[in-house]
């Protein structure tokens, strides 16, 4: 057993390093003088100032971020009443036809889904660009809310929608006093892995952008492609840390707020 203990150990250990070591390698080398990924010649600012100069990364930077928000909370309000959907569906052969239609989404590979997205705006005659990224943001994020506020639906006892109704409580005060306090959790852990997908995604984005409208990711392997630039090391260092910020802070709240709770119990 303690051998098994320290396999798994180094095993995990090796996945972080692999994982990991990358991101430090490319990090380092943002604050390098010498404009190459081969030898560290020097400390400098030079790659960081370079990005916040540039006007156009700016609002590229801009558009990503105002995408995610809009995408990840208009996602997030339609997975709400569609999970409700799914868990009041008495039929269990339609329920577990609904659930496989949300994952249809999730397992189809990125290319299928920008390839069909891009056929389907052309025939319908939406111009690529904002409006096209951000219907199909919201489109493969959905899924995703939907799977991480499903569980706490689930585990959400009838008898309490049932006391409420009976205290006189109307169907909008159960919805807003009784259910969604209680898949608080789950709500905000689908915004963010909506928020966390919206941000990352490329493959969709990159089919389905037009002439004048970019977000980061394709902006970053547009510029990549054009040859090794150490402002690309000091761009994807600033979201690193920044997405860095996001988890540890959303970390900390949630630990506050467990400490609150079990004080409320104890009271």
């Amino acid at each position: 057993m303690k051998r098994t203990g320290v396999l798994g150990k180094i095993y995990l250990l090796l996945v972080f390093v692999v994982l990991y070591a990358p991101i430090f390698y490319l990090l380092i080398f943002s604050f390098n003088s010498a404009g190459n990924m081969h030898t560290f010649e020097g400390f400098t600012f030079k790659w960081y100032e370079d990005v916040f100069q540039d006007t156009r990364l700016i609002i590229i930077v801009i558009n990503t971020v105002i995408i995610a928000l809009l995408s990840s909370a208009i996602a997030t309000i339609i997975a709400i009443f569609g999970s409700i959907a799914i868990v009041n569906v008495r039929r269990r052969r339609n329920k577990n036809m609904l659930l496989a239609l949300n994952n249809v989404l999730i397992v189809s590979p990125d290319v299928i889904i920008g390839a069909s997205f891009l056929i389907f705006f052309t025939i319908i005659g939406i111009k690529l660009g904002f409006a096209s990224v951000l219907l199909s943001h919201i489109a493969f994020s959905i899924p995703i809310a939907v799977i991480m506020i499903l569980p706490k639906l689930q585990d959400m006892s009838p008898t309490l929608i049932d006391a409420a109704l009976d205290l006189g409580a109307s169907r909008r005060d159960v919805l807003t006093k009784v259910i969604l306090p209680f898949i608080r959790p789950g709500i905000f852990a689908g915004f963010f892995m909506a928020l966390t997908y919206s941000l990352d995604d490329f493959a969709v984005t990159f089919f389905v952008t037009g002439n004048g409208f970019s977000t980061l990711s394709v902006e970053i392997y547009s510029r990549a492609r054009a040859g090794i630039s150490l402002s690309i090391n000091a761009l994807s260092t600033i979201i690193f840390l920044f997405t860095l910020a996001l988890v540890v802070g959303y970390y900390f709240i949630n630990q506050r707020r467990s400490k609150l709770n079990g004080v409320g119990v104890k009271e």
